[in-house]
């Protein structure tokens, strides 16, 4: 049995790394309090945005375990920028990907077998690979990091089929500690991701969610055209002098037109979306970080790995579907601490599109397809159920992934019967829809609150709110009242409450005269207090 070192010498261990390794005199917030867990054998989700130091605590934890890290990252460009730090700090490391050749692949490993290796960075797709699963294991890592956890949940924002199955690699891998990192986590991205990845008495370090040098503010128009005309004349006025800026839009036509607008404006920009070759996207994404081209007009895809201290602004032409993308992309901004500015161009008509991008519910008969076709191949590989569907492996790969979900979130057997199956499947596909629809609503609600901007935007996440940014245009117009809560309410955020027609559900945000609630089944509710308590609605748990 080990013997853990006193609480003050291990944290005094922690500080003289941080200064050893990295150069760092003080840690920022939530890093030691993440690190301190994995020595203590809890594993962590560390939700901090990008630029807050979530690769520090990995690397700290690494290096005081001792034996290899093993860190998962979903893009290249990720991997070789951390394993460039690591480097630079003097450490050991490499990435394990398609880029290598066999013979550096077989290099790296025998490094990593030697113990010469101490951080050892691949895909979800690498790991997925049988030969490589083994080689990894039979490392015996010490820790693995799952970097862009919020990949890992069907509830996030940006779900990606190939981390489904990381909790299960992660087991083969032995008993390593886990820590999971994200920039934006909801609360219900939060449990899924500690689900998903099997977290051991997991400690939830939340961090970093204010965004106070950052001006937030929302102009309303009723026409498209006035709508587009202003986001071009906001950009002209915040790129005066003002540095490098992002113009987010929910189509690629949009942000084709934005860019080629601001193109005959006078502005150097350049579009960004995935409808553009790899080539062209690595150029513009280069071009951009590298302070060459100051402006882009961007879809969502331009995201991981656009981290960039000196965007001063973020304009977003359309509305987002979640509050959770918007806050992700606003975050871009002003990560030199020097003030930024966010401005939301909205519309309720473009609501619309935000329903309408939200997650269909499969057809029955599909459904049982894909699991006839399963049962008759013996494979859940959409390539190799092909020849047995009407439909394409794209959705029958999406399909089999809502098979899984349904069949672990139901707790059903190996042997559940096609019927219950199905039925499981299409309920599952329904609470995805109506979370994404309530996702929606609460762009409405941010959009015409007369609230402090940034204190509705850390409700939403569940996080403290203390007080008003002070910086919104809502308290710049001294709209916004003061954010305290009456203490005679009885709901405490993050407590469970039970409603009557909507079921469980989890207190995210509290005000002086509402509550919002997000349901396992129905999603965002926001429900007037006087009536809650008047009628007794809700019932804590």
């Amino acid at each position: 049995m080990t013997t853990l070192a006193p609480r003050s010498t291990r944290s005094a261990r922690v500080h003289e790394a941080a200064e050893r390794w990295f150069g760092h005199r003080e840690l920022l917030p939530g890093q030691e309090e993440a690190v301190q867990a994995l020595l203590d054998g809890r594993d962590v989700l560390l939700v901090a945005p990008t630029g807050a130091g979530k690769s520090l605590a990995y690397q700290l934890a690494g290096m005081l375990l001792d034996g290899c890290t093993v860190v998962v990252s979903p893009l290249l460009a990720l991997q070789q920028d951390q394993v460039a730090s690591l480097e630079q700090a003097g450490l050991t490391a490499a990435r394990l990907s398609s880029a290598e050749s066999a013979e550096e692949r077989d290099r790296i490993l025998a490094a990593a077998r030697d113990g010469d290796l101490r951080f050892l960075l691949l895909s979800p797709e690498q790991l997925a690979n049988p030969d490589v699963l083994a080689e990894v294991a039979a490392l015996e890592p010490t820790l693995v990091a799952v970097d862009e956890a919020h990949c890992v949940s069907s509830w996030g924002h940006d779900f990606r089929p190939d981390y489904l199955r990381l909790g299960e690699l992660v087991e083969q891998l032995g008993s390593p500690r886990v820590i999971a990192m994200t920039a934006t986590a909801a609360l219900p991205t939060q449990q899924d991701i500690a689900d998903r990845l099997a977290l051991r008495d997991a400690l939830i370090v939340l961090t970093g969610f204010e965004r106070d040098n950052i001006a937030l503010t929302v102009e309303r128009f009723s026409d498209a055209d006035e709508q587009h005309d202003r986001v071009l004349a906001i950009v002209d006025e915040l790129s005066h002098d003002r540095g490098s800026g992002v113009v987010y839009c929910r189509t690629r036509k949009g942000a084709e037109s934005v860019a080629e607008a601001l193109l005959q404006r006078g502005h150097d920009a350049a579009a960004y979306h995935a409808g553009l070759s790899q080539r062209r996207r690595d150029e513009v994404h280069a071009s951009f970080m590298r302070g060459e081209l100051p402006l882009v007009a961007a879809t969502s895809a331009f995201g991981m790995g656009v981290d960039k201290p000196d965007i001063r602004f973020v304009v977003h032409a359309d509305v987002p579907e979640s509050p959770d993308t918007y806050w992700q992309e606003v975050g871009r901004a002003g990560r030199d601490r020097a003030t930024a500015t966010a401005v939301l161009a909205y519309r309720a008509e473009d609501l619309a599109l935000g329903r309408f991008f939200t997650t269909a519910v499969p057809r029955r008969g599909d459904v049982r397809a894909v699991l006839r076709a399963m049962e008759a191949t013996g494979s859940d590989d959409p390539r190799e159920l092909g020849e047995h569907l009407d439909f394409g492996p794209r959705k029958a790969g999406r399909l089999v992934n809502l098979v899984r979900l349904a069949r672990e979130t139901a707790g059903l057997p190996d042997d559940a019967g096609l019927a219950t199956v199905v039925d499981a499947v299409v309920e599952r596909a329904e609470a995805q829809r109506k979370l994404e629809g309530s996702r929606v609503e609460m762009m409405r609600a941010y959009a015409e609150t007369e609230r402090c901007r940034s204190a509705f935007m850390l409700g939403y996440f569940g996080a403290e709110v203390r007080d008003r940014c002070g910086i919104c245009d809502n308290c710049a117009a001294g709209l916004a009242p003061d954010e305290t809560t009456d203490p005679g309410v009885p709901y405490a955020v993050q407590s469970t409450v039970r409603h009557a027609e909507f079921g469980v559900g989890t207190v995210t945000d509290v005000e002086e005269d509402r509550i919002t609630v997000l349901f396992e089944d129905e999603g965002y509710r926001t429900l007037a207090l006087d009536l809650v308590e008047e009628r007794g609605l809700l019932e804590v748990t």
